[in-house]
This record gives C-alpha cells, structure tokens and sequence, in this order.
C-alpha cells in the first residue's frame, strides 16, 4: 500500500547530520541509558534492553567496536547533532559477521533518539541520511520493531520499509510479552521522500 511522503515537522533550525566522532560516547551513552529510566516508566521502548543497564565499561566497549567498524568501514553511522551535542544516532552494520559473508549484502538498521527531540523530525531525518549513506555498501536494509511501538512503525514505513515479518512474543520486558516485528527496504528501488529532500 502507498504511503505518503515522510513529514519532517518542527525540525530543530540547528540540526547537524554528520559523521560519528570520539567524543559522542558521553551523549550517546546518556541517551542509551534513559531508555532504562523510561521503561521504569512504561514508556513504550522501540529496541531491545538489557534487562539490567550495562556499566560504563560495557559501553565502552560497545563504542570502541562500534568506532573501529566505522574507520573500517564495516558499518554506517549517522550522527545528529543540535547545539553541537550528539542526540541520536542511526546505524546499519552487516547482517552477517562480517560484509564479505553471503549476507553482508543485507545490512541491520538500528536507531536511538534522544527523548526531548522525538517527534520533531530528527528520527526520519537520521534515517534518510543514514540509508542514503548506505547505497554502494548494502542492497538490502533491514529493521525490527516492537509492536508495542507503533509510531515507530509509521515512520519506517513512511521512509519506505515493507513489513516481512512477525516473531510473536520476541521480547519479554517485565513479566509481559511483546511481539516483533521484521520491515525491510530494497535500497535498489528506493528514492528518498520528497520532503526529507530538503534538511
């Protein structure tokens, strides 16, 4: 089924799409971790948890390996910035160990947002960022979301995503179960939305 064109509304006047650099760890590390304040919370969570917050030392490990894929150009990363501070960023590494695999060709998109600027346009503009960013490196980009988060939903199938896939009761987050559901994107045949031309 069609779907409009992606609306990108009351995008802050500042926002920076960029390259990631070393000092995003504390930014970026901050955002990951108020995801576990707002799952206390029963905010609905877009990606997995840990179900215990990781130490410092887990991330930073996590953004040493994900800094050494970047340089090596293993994977893409998107980094928004406003006021010159990282507040969300978009990946997509290989499917497979490694891009040489017979399916490093399809690539996994994963997203975070800083709270305080969700639903002004920054999520869909880090995501067409990121995949044009992704053409002449994958043909394939793939996404899971959880269907408790259906705005989420909305946005990647604006951006263009299909659904592929359910994995009921994929994710178990305080005694409840949570369905998963698998969206991908033909790089191939996609063009970016019309209105995200523009930021």
């Amino acid at each position: 089924m069609p779907v409009g064109p992606a609306r990108v509304p009351d995008l802050p006047p500042d926002l920076v799409l960029r390259t990631l650099h070393w000092e995003d760890y504390e930014p970026l590390t901050k955002i990951y971790y108020e995801l576990y304040d707002e799952r206390a919370e029963g905010a609905p969570i877009g990606i997995h948890l840990f179900r215990d917050r990781p130490s410092k030392g887990d991330e930073v490990d996590w953004f040493s390996r994900l800094f050494r894929r970047v340089l090596s150009e293993e994977e893409v990363v998107v980094i928004a910035e406003v006021g010159g501070r990282a507040v969300g960023n978009c990946t997509v590494g290989p499917a497979g160990p490694l891009r040489q695999s017979e399916t490093g060709h399809v690539g996994l998109l994963g997203i975070l947002v800083d709270r305080r600027y969700r639903g002004r346009g920054v999520g869909t503009a880090l995501l067409v960022r990121c995949l044009e960013e992704c053409r002449g490196k994958f043909e394939q980009v793939r996404l899971s979301v959880a269907s408790s988060n259906p705005e989420a939903r909305r946005i990647y199938e604006r951006v263009g995503f299909e659904p592929c896939g359910l994995f009921p009761r994929a994710i178990k987050r305080g005694g409840q179960y949570v369905d998963e559901e698998w969206m991908n994107l033909d790089l191939s045949r996609w063009s970016p939305p019309s209105e995200s031309r523009k930021h």
